[in-house]
């Protein structure tokens, strides 16, 4: 199963500026460090192709929304990650 790089868009940053849209979230299965928070679109797509990942983009929920999400337990006879 290929890594995943989570992603979403910085809330401060508009259309048209020339600062970095994208704000790096999470890294899943992928062997990589990462030394910026902030990347743009084109960065992130050839991270991705480059590692064999796949970008994931995180949606915004509305302010003040919290929304429920079920979380599943570990697999029994893993260590979970530290």
């Amino acid at each position: 199963m290929p890594g995943k790089i989570f992603y979403r868009e910085r809330g401060k940053v508009g259309e048209g500026e020339k600062k970095p849209r994208f704000k790096l979230v999470a890294v899943s299965g992928v062997a990589i460090d990462f030394y910026a928070n902030h990347l743009r679109k084109k960065e992130l797509e050839q991270i991705a192709k480059a590692v064999g990942a796949k970008l994931v983009l995180m949606e915004r929920g509305q302010k003040g929304e919290e929304a429920e999400v079920e979380v599943a337990e570990p697999a029994k006879g893993r260590k979970p990650r530290s």
